[in-house]
C-alpha cells in the first residue's frame, strides 16, 4: 500500500509531491562529527551546558527504568484491570457493544483518512534518525539500569544479613537482557544500513508515507498478541486469574484484529473513492474535446461535488457518532414504542411539517423585513417557553421547547437561503433532518438503559474521560466562535454581554464550576427536572472551555486586516457571508496553535471528574484498583500507566496540529 499524498521531491517508497505546499528540502547534512561540534560543543559554555543536560537526562532515565522494572512493582494490577480502567464495570456478556463502538470509530477513521489522504510523509533522513536514536536509547537503558534482584525457588527476593536486596552481577544482568540488546542492535543496524544505501540528497528528499507508520505500528502490536505470551490476567466470576505463560485471551486478540482490518479496509475504500473522483475530474477535459480551452465545468464538477458530499456525510457522522454510540449502542435503551407512536411521532411530524412550511415562507425573495420580524417573533416565543418552564406556568415536553428554539434559530438564518429554490429546499431538508435527530435523541435519552452495573454510570474509566472531552470540544467550539464574534461586534449589547461572560468564566476556577453545576444548580431546577452527573460535568466543562476558546478565536479575528472587510463589502457580500467565507476561515487558520492547546488542556482537565463523583480514568487508577483485595495499596503503577495514556493522546493531537499547520501553510504565507 502506498500513500500518494506525501509532500516530497521524489515518488520513491510510496511518496509523491502534493504541489506548491510541499516543504522545501533540508540543507545538506553535515557529517556526524561536525554536527556534534557545531550544535553541542561549539564553545566552552555550551559544552558545559550539554554535559550537564546529558547527565540530568541520564539520571532521570535511569530512575524511570529502575522504577518501571523494579521487582517491587506490581504491573499485574494494571494488566488485570485493563477493562476496569477503560470501561469500568461494563457487563462482560454485553461487551460486544464496546467492540461495536470501537468498530464504528475505526470505520469513520479509516474513511476519513482515505478520503482526505493528505497526510504528508517522513523523510528517510528523519526515519533513519529515529531508528538510530531508538536503538541507542535502548542500549543506554540496558547499560544504566541497575541489575535485577536475585530470587529464591519460591520467587521471593533474596536479602543479605543486613536486610539489603542481593542483586545479580553486571555481566549476568547484561546476559539476561539479551532480548533488549537484540532489539537495540536491529534498530541501530537498520538505521545505519539505510544510511549507507542512499546518498545525502535522497535521504533529504525521499519520503515514506505516514500511512505506513500509522497503520504499520498498530499492525505489529496486534500481530504480537498472537505470538508473544503476554499472559492472561483477569477476574472470572469474581476469582482472580493469573496465567503468565499464556497468550492473550481470544476475546481480546480477535476483536483487535478485526478492528485493524476495519481500519485498513475502510482506508482503502476511502482512498479508492477519492482517487476515482480525482481521475474522473482530470479525464473530463479530454472527454469534452477542449484541448487548449477551459475544461467542461459540468463534467468536472460532478465527481468533485460527489467527493465533497461524501466528505460532508463523513463529517456529519463524526459529529453525531458520540451521541449515537453512547446513548444507543452502549446504553441499549429500552424504548417505549407506545409512547413513541402516541406522542413523539405525531409531534415530530407536526414540527417537521409546520416548521418546513414556516421556513419555506421565510425564504421567499419578497419576505424582507416581515420575514426578519417573524423570525424574531419565533425566537421570543421559544424564549418564553423556557421562562414558563422555569416558573412552572404550564407543562410542556422538553423536546418541544428544544424544537421551538431550533426553529427560531433556523428562522434567523433563513434570509441567507432566500430566493433560489435549491437553497430553500436545502434549508427545509436540514430542518427535517434536525427534527428527526432531536426527537429520536430525546426518545433514546429518556428511555431507561438495560445495562446493569454496580454504579449509576454504566461506563467509566477512559471511556467517560474520552466522552466528556469529545462532547466538551464539540459543544464549546461553536459557542466560543459565537462569543468571539459577539465580542468583536459593533453592536454594544452583544459586545458587552460577551465580554461579561468571558471575563466572569475565566475568573472562576474550573472546579468551582463543576461543583456548582453538580451540586448547586439542581437545587434551582423546577420540580420534575433533573440534571444528571454526566450532563452537569459536560455543561461545566463546555461553558469553561468556550470562554477560553473565544479569546483564542478573537486573537485570530483581530489578525484580519481591514482591507479584507472592505473587499467583501465591495463585492456585495452580506455580513453573514463575509464572516463565513472571508473572516472566519482566515482567523481559524491563524488560531490553530492556541485552539489545539485548549483542546489538549480540556482533555487533561477531565481528570477533575473524580471530584464530582464520576469514575473517570484517574479515579480508577488512584482509588478503585488500590482498594481491591488482591492489589491493596498498588497505586503508583496505575498512575504511571494513566500518565502515559494522557501523554500519548496529547502528543498525538500536538503532532497532528503541527502537520495541519504545515498543510495550510501557517507561518509560510
Amino acid at each position: 500500500m502506498t500513500d500518494p499524498m506525501v509532500p516530497a521531491a521524489s515518488t520513491a517508497l510510496g511518496a509523491e509531491p502534493v504541489g506548491p505546499t510541499a516543504s522545501p528540502p533540508d540543507r545538506p547534512s553535515l557529517p556526524p562529527g561536525r554536527w556534534i561540534r557545531e550544535n553541542l560543543f561549539p564553545n566552552v559554555r555550551n559544552s558545559i551546558l550539554t554535559i550537564f543536560a546529558i547527565l540530568v537526562a541520564l539520571f532521570a532515565y535511569r530512575g524511570l527504568l529502575n522504577f518501571v522494572f523494579s521487582e517491587e512493582r506490581s504491573w499485574i494490577a494494571v494488566r488485570t484491570n485493563l477493562r476496569l480502567l477503560f470501561t469500568q464495570a461494563y457487563p462482560e456478556h454485553q461487551y460486544i457493544r464496546v467492540w461495536v463502538t470501537v468498530g464504528i470509530v475505526m470505520v469513520l477513521a479509516g474513511l476519513s483518512a482515505g478520503i482526505w489522504a493528505r497526510w504528508g510523509g517522513v523523510t528517510l533522513k528523519r526515519l533513519m534518525g529515529w531508528l538510530v536514536s531508538g536503538g541507542a536509547l535502548i542500549a543506554v537503558g540496558v547499560l544504566i539500569r541497575e541489575p535485577s534482584v536475585l530470587t529464591d525457588a519460591a520467587g521471593e527476593s533474596v536479602r543479605d544479613d543486613a536486610g539489603e536486596l542481593v542483586r545479580e552481577s553486571f555481566a549476568a544482568a547484561m546476559a539476561d537482557r539479551w532480548v533488549w540488546w537484540a532489539i537495540a542492535i536491529v534498530l541501530f543496524g537498520l538505521g545505519l544500513v539505510l544510511w549507507s544505501l542512499f546518498d545525502d540528497l535522497s535521504r533529504r528528499t525521499i519520503e515514506i508515507g505516514v500511512a505506513w507508520l500509522v497503520f504499520g505500528v498498530p499492525a505489529l502490536l496486534v500481530a504480537s498478541t498472537w505470538v508473544i505470551r503476554y499472559g492472561h490476567y483477569g477476574f472470572v466470576d469474581g476469582e482472580f486469574i493469573a496465567e503468565p505463560a499464556q497468550l492473550v485471551a481470544m476475546s481480546t486478540r480477535v476483536p483487535w484484529t478485526v478492528m485493524w482490518l476495519l481500519l485498513i479496509g475502510c482506508y482503502g475504500i476511502g482512498r479508492l473513492a477519492r482517487d476515482r473522483a480525482i481521475a474522473s475530474a482530470q479525464a473530463a477535459p479530454d472527454a469534452g474535446g477542449d484541448i487548449e480551452g477551459a475544461p467542461d465545468e459540468g463534467a468536472q464538477e460532478l465527481p468533485r461535488d460527489a467527493l465533497t458530499k461524501t466528505r460532508a456525510i463523513v463529517n456529519l457522522a463524526w459529529v453525531l457518532s458520540p451521541f449515537f454510540l453512547y446513548w444507543v449502542v452502549m446504553r441499549d435503551p429500552e424504548i417505549d414504542y407506545a409512547h413513541v407512536f402516541s406522542t413523539m411521532l405525531p409531534m415530530g411530524l407536526a414540527f417537521g411539517a409546520a416548521g418546513g412550511a414556516v421556513l419555506w415562507w421565510l425564504t421567499r425573495s419578497d419576505a424582507g423585513e416581515v420575514g426578519r420580524l417573524a423570525a424574531i417573533g419565533l425566537l421570543l416565543l421559544a424564549a418564553f417557553h423556557w421562562v414558563a418552564a422555569y416558573f412552572g406556568w404550564y407543562s410542556m415536553l422538553q423536546v418541544a421547547r428544544i424544537a421551538f428554539l431550533l426553529l427560531a434559530i433556523a428562522g434567523l438564518f433563513a434570509p441567507n437561503f432566500a430566493g433560489v429554490a435549491a437553497q430553500r429546499r436545502r434549508l427545509v431538508g436540514a430542518w427535517l433532518f434536525a427534527v428527526l435527530v432531536v426527537f429520536y435523541g430525546a426518545t433514546v435519552i429518556n428511555s431507561p438503559s438495560t445495562v446493569e452495573t454496580p454504579t449509576d454510570m454504566f461506563i467509566g474509566g477512559f471511556s467517560v474521560t474520552l466522552l466528556v472531552s469529545v462532547l466538551t470540544i464539540m459543544l464549546s467550539f461553536p459557542i466560543g466562535v459565537l462569543l468571539a464574534l459577539a465580542r468583536t461586534s459593533r453592536q454594544p449589547i452583544f459586545r458587552v454581554l460577551s465580554t461579561i461572560y468571558i471575563e466572569v468564566i475565566r475568573g472562576v476556577p474550573l472546579i468551582t464550576l463543576l461543583l456548582f453545576f453538580s451540586g448547586v444548580l439542581p437545587l434551582f431546577l423546577p420540580d420534575g427536572m433533573e440534571l444528571a452527573e454526566l450532563a452537569a460535568a459536560i455543561l461545566g466543562y463546555t461553558l469553561f472551555s468556550a470562554a477560553y476558546l473565544a479569546e483564542n478565536v478573537r486573537g485570530g479575528l483581530q489578525s484580519i486586516r481591514r482591507g479584507q472587510y472592505e473587499a467583501a463589502d465591495a463585492v456585495g457580500l452580506t455580513t453573514t457571508q463575509r464572516t463565513g467565507f472571508i473572516v472566519l476561515p482566515q482567523s481559524l487558520r491563524v488560531s490553530i496553535p492556541p485552539l489545539v492547546g485548549q483542546v489538549i488542556a480540556t482533555f487533561k482537565e477531565t481528570s477533575l471528574l473524580a471530584i464530582i463523583g464520576l469514575f473517570d480514568f484517574l479515579r480508577m487508577a488512584n482509588s478503585v484498583i488500590p482498594n481491591q483485595s488482591q492489589f491493596l495499596g498498588v497505586r503508583r503503577e496505575g498512575l504511571l500507566f494513566v500518565s502515559v495514556v494522557y501523554w500519548v493522546v496529547a502528543f498525538a493531537m500536538s503532532k497532528y496540529s503541527q502537520r495541519l499547520e504545515r498543510r495550510v501553510g501557517l507561518g509560510q504565507r
